[in-house]
């Protein structure tokens, strides 16, 4: 089988990975070959990691390398059986990426997005064929958790769903949950005004960043902390999903603070960009 992942930063360096370690043919677009060369960096240092952990052998490595190739040619995807998309939460920029695989790939199997926050009936509907889209939502580091939200929209078939079902939990050894097409899906529905939460809190001066995220780990047994969960999604995926839940539901729970507004307008992202709420430059 041959997968194209169209955007290859952190989250779909994260997929094509997965993907080529699972023995899937993978093609990796990105928008230029500066950026094609960095989601190939980005693949092999995480393979490494995983060879000096024990978890891959040397041959693993060698293996999913051979299975990657990477580009700047959006053409190149053409003869895939299937493709994801993990372009970064631009409605816009996702809806004409779908157009393009359609007109690509018109006998492709299924044709998925990673989106966290985008309605899937909207990239469908920038098709031909929308009964073969569907989210196939990840979550970060793709290699390390297990998970993955199928997300299906009023036109999606039955038949794509157990395409995609059997591709992600057979191929890839992954979890699935089913989630309505609605804002934020299942986890980020949850997570996100808790997320919003814990970023008013700081931003009141009622708790140090410090002591939020070690009473969550330390009182509540959660693996890290809300705001330095936070850095690791994204501060920029973050504030695109919250404004998404607020279009959708109108819920003042998922208003953007006004600090996280002004922490992505300059350019602290978080983990991904080297500083967000914590300074992660030296790492």
């Amino acid at each position: 089988m041959r997968v194209g992942v169209i955007g290859g930063g952190l989250m779909g360096s994260g997929i094509a990975e997965v993907c080529a370690r699972s023995g899937v043919d993978v093609t990796v677009v990105e928008v230029d070959e500066a950026r094609a060369e960095r989601a190939r960096a980005a693949i092999e240092k995480s393979l490494g990691r995983g060879v000096r952990s024990g978890k891959l052998s040397e041959g693993d490595r060698d293996a999913a390398l051979e299975h990657l190739v990477f580009t700047p040619k959006f053409e190149d995807v053409e003869g895939a059986d299937a493709a994801i998309e993990a372009v970064i939460e631009d409605e816009s920029l996702k809806q004409d990426v779908f157009r393009r695989l359609d007109e690509l790939l018109p006998d492709a199997r299924f044709l998925a997005s990673n989106t966290s926050s985008v309605p899937i009936m909207k990239l469908g509907a920038k098709t031909k064929h929308p009964g073969r889209v569907l989210g196939m939502h990840f979550f970060n580091p793709v290699p390390v958790l297990p998970l993955v939200e199928l997300v299906t929209s009023i036109m999606t078939e039955p038949s794509t769903v157990d395409e995609v079902r059997e591709f992600a939990q057979g191929t890839l050894g992954k979890t699935c949950i089913d989630s309505q097409d609605r804002a934020g899906f299942v986890v980020n529905a949850l997570l996100i005004p808790y997320l919003l939460s814990a970023i008013r809190m700081y931003e009141s001066g009622f708790a140090s960043k410090e002591d939020i995220d070690q009473g969550m780990v330390l009182g509540c047994a959660h693996p890290m902390g809300p705001l330095r969960l936070s850095d690791l999604i994204g501060l920029d995926t973050l504030l695109a999903v919250s404004e998404s839940l607020y279009d959708e539901f109108r819920d003042p729970a998922s208003v953007a603070p006004a600090l996280l507004n002004r922490i992505v307008e300059a350019g602290l992202l978080g983990r991904k960009s080297g500083r967000g709420f914590y300074d992660y430059s030296g790492n």
